[in-house]
């Protein structure tokens, strides 16, 4: 069996665990192309690895600071996949991506700081630096020339500014951004004394036809208040094993991180068989990371073919992650709105734009999951279409 045919997504299995508005939380006759989770099992090695662990019969404790060998993986990884040279005991794993960004907020904000967050972008930027007392300040992505005018982000920023958000490749844009653009973040955080919070979860799925370029590679002196994020869900389909890890290239910065992350006291921490699994993903699995992003790339084509040909969408082809971004305003309804008219009348979920999931700079837009097999797709487009035709026959 092919690792991406039809035949390798078990709906049966995926009824039972896939949460989080998939499979498990609609009824049988609905499709869900929702949240950012993969329909696909995972590589065979990451199976094997938690198998010959769990064997031996023994989950004693975990180093504090991690297994060092997972830190040595991670290290690797982020220097020969994405040239950032990041000291392996600069990296702390932690019990996901979403967790990291939540350490990160509450070690460098306090109420009374304000945050710069782009609009739209994913809720958890917001959500953790709001929990940590900091005031959202938004920034309104504009897209000219096909890439994220900054041209007036430093009016912005005010005395009180002490983080800075970024998401790359972003969510829920699906955009990578120019080295150029990097370089200007990273001299704001310097120039201005700010925190960047670098989310790369999304870094190892992008398409042939783009780049991938991260601040980190910019090298330490520039990102000396650039604080990374990385998580295993997206890239080798572990959300449930919740792993992920916090890297940055300041000592300082560190100390503050572990501190916060309450992992010496053992009441934060990342499991041993997360840990297991992230060496698996990393030192063995990358394949199946390169061929689960051609197959993606076949989706997201095909998506926009047919998004194409659909009455009152569009859709700008993203450069990376696995989720399209359609404009829906067309249709005169609510993202919400529409979101609930697809699922009672035409049996098929759909993540709605707005200020819940990415912000008001969302409003008009949908979010739909590429990550499942083509047959599923297929119906799951159909079902959208037959919504919408139906919309625009309304309209006539």
């Amino acid at each position: 069996m092919e690792l991406f045919s039809n035949e390798s997504v078990n709906l049966k299995i995926l009824r039972k665990r896939a949460y989080n508005m998939r499979w498990a939380e609609v009824p049988d006759d609905v499709i869900p192309l929702t949240a950012a989770d993969s329909d696909f099992p995972v590589a065979p090695e990451i199976i094997e690895a938690i198998c010959d662990y769990a064997k031996a019969g023994y989950f004693p404790y975990t180093p504090k600071l991690g297994f060092p060998e997972f830190r040595r993986s991670i290290a690797n990884a982020l220097k020969t996949r994405k040239n950032e040279d990041v000291p392996e005991d600069l990296i702390l794993p932690i019990d996901s991506a979403a967790r990291a960004m939540s350490i990160i907020a509450r070690a460098f904000l306090k109420p009374g700081d304000e945050a710069i967050v782009f609009d739209p972008v994913d809720f958890l930027f917001k959500t953790s630096m709001e929990a940590a007392g900091a005031k959202i300040v938004l920034f309104p992505m504009k897209i000219k020339d096909g890439r994220i005018d900054f041209s007036d982000l430093e009016k912005y920023i005010t005395p009180k500014t002490k983080m800075l958000g970024l998401c790359n490749p972003h969510n829920p844009l699906g955009m990578v951004y120019p080295m150029e653009d990097l370089e200007y973040l990273a001299d704001l955080s310097n120039k201005y004394g700010f925190y960047i919070m670098n989310d790369e979860i999304w870094s190892d799925i992008v398409y042939s036809d783009a780049k991938f370029n991260s601040i980190v590679s910019l090298g330490a002196e520039k990102n000396q208040r650039t604080l990374s994020v990385y998580g295993f869900s997206k890239s080798f389909g572990i959300a449930g094993l919740r792993a992920g890890c916090i890297y940055c290239q300041n000592p300082a910065l560190f100390e503050k991180i572990v501190e916060t992350s309450e992992v010496l006291s053992t009441i934060g921490g990342i499991s041993s068989l997360s840990q297991v699994a992230g060496m698996a993903c990393l030192d063995k699995c990358y394949y199946w990371v390169e061929k689960f992003t051609a197959q993606m790339q076949k989706n997201r084509d095909y998506a926009l073919e047919r998004i194409e040909k659909m009455p009152l969408i569009s859709c700008r082809k993203p450069d990376a992650t696995f989720v399209l971004f359609p404009d829906i305003k067309a249709t005169g309804m609510e993202a919400e709105e529409l979101a609930d008219f697809l699922l009672k009348k035409h049996q098929v979920a759909i993540v709605p734009g707005g200020k819940t999931f990415f912000g008001p700079g969302s409003d008009g837009h949908i979010r739909i999951c590429l990550a499942t097999s083509q047959d599923i797709l297929k119906e799951g487009l159909d079902r959208i279409e037959r919504g919408l035709r139906e919309i625009a026959e309304a309209k006539k």
